[in-house]
């Protein structure tokens, strides 16, 4: 950008919007090209990057609070999934001309409440104009005691299948969004509808659950492209096959209600993908531990299968028992 002044625009923006957030020493106030983290002592670092894309994971008319908050906590959700402790993150933000003072303002103010209550500040990044939409790439730190972060390799045959949260409200969501008739069609009253959209525009990651996954679970990811294809690729990962009881999968009332009005939506649940809650893998002995401490933290759990030794991709179970059919086992952008 152009210098304005004796400070350039980028820097007035940085100064007024960004720089409240950069609360850790080590983000030097962001006044310097890097910054500087050093994790606690005995513990390995954890990073994950994930972008989110006008017009693919958000609308335009989405407020631009909403907006930053789910590009923080779909990052946030990685660090979960592995039992990590958020330190930091740093944050690109590509904005088109039009874009207004007012939407970085706002844009802002929702980073830095979600940046307080999950205790992981701005530590630095880069702000650039684009010609195509807003584009923001956030990538997050965490920290786990040394070896001990939970990656998808570790699920054995036995195992329970656990999830978090309900699945499917997001895709739902979506699609009420994309389809203007589908609220009509699903028999969906005003509240339900909002609650699924809800889901979509902003994720709820299972922070609070992340000691817990690191200490009673073999293997764990969150589900972000779909809980088929997800735990597929877990299973895959792990050597493993799992049976999943599709009756088990927790949904919320909004979308019991779509499938009791259209049994096919039970596709898009179980593939749709955006539901950023966690699927894991608990050995049976560690399983009470895991349900208590779920209990303690307010985020409930589903025991949906059991992990099996064969290497295949995850079975999931209809009501008769049989294997379901999917066109496609989970969102991908390519």
């Amino acid at each position: 950008m152009a210098p304005d002044g004796p400070k350039s625009a980028e820097d007035r923006l940085i100064a007024a919007y960004f720089r409240p957030l950069a609360t850790h020493p080590g983000a030097l106030k962001l006044t310097d090209d890097t910054a500087l983290l050093t994790p606690p002592a005995g513990h390995d670092l954890v990073l994950t990057a994930d972008a989110v894309i006008g017009g693919v994971h958000f609308f335009p008319a989405d407020e631009a609070d909403m907006v930053a908050k789910k590009a923080l906590r779909v990052n946030l959700s990685d660090l979960a999934a592995k039992g990590a402790k958020p330190l930091g993150f740093l944050l690109t933000l590509a904005l088109p001309k039009a874009v207004p003072e007012t939407w970085v303002e706002l844009f802002a103010r929702g980073l830095g409440t979600d940046a307080e209550q999950y205790e992981c500040p701005l530590l630095g990044g880069d702000s650039v104009r684009t010609t195509g939409p807003i584009a923001i790439s956030i990538t997050a730190l965490g920290s786990v005691p040394a070896n001990t972060m939970v990656r998808r390799s570790g699920a054995q045959a036995g195992d329970a299948v656990m999830v978090t949260g309900t699945i499917g409200d997001a895709a739902l969501g979506l699609e009420l969004r994309d389809a203007v008739t589908a609220a009509k069609r699903w028999k969906l009253d005003n509240k339900f509808s909002y609650q699924l959209m809800r889901r979509y525009l902003l994720p709820q990651p299972r922070n609070a659950l992340a000691e817990a996954i690191r200490l009673n679970a073999s293997a764990a990811m969150d589900v972000s492209d779909g809980l088929v294809g997800d735990l597929g690729k877990l299973c895959d990962v792990s050597g493993v096959s799992a049976d999943i009881d599709v009756a088990r999968v927790p949904l919320s009332e909004a979308a019991t209600s779509v499938v009791a009005s259209e049994a096919a939506a039970i596709e898009k649940v179980l593939t749709g993908g955006d539901d950023y809650e966690i699927v894991c893998t608990v050995p049976q002995e560690r399983l009470a531990d895991f349900r208590a401490a779920a209990d303690a933290a307010r985020v409930p759990v589903a025991d949906i299968g059991r992990v099996t030794a064969a290497r295949a991709p995850p079975r999931f179970l209809g009501r008769d028992g049989k294997p379901m059919k999917f066109k496609q086992t989970s969102f991908s952008h390519f």
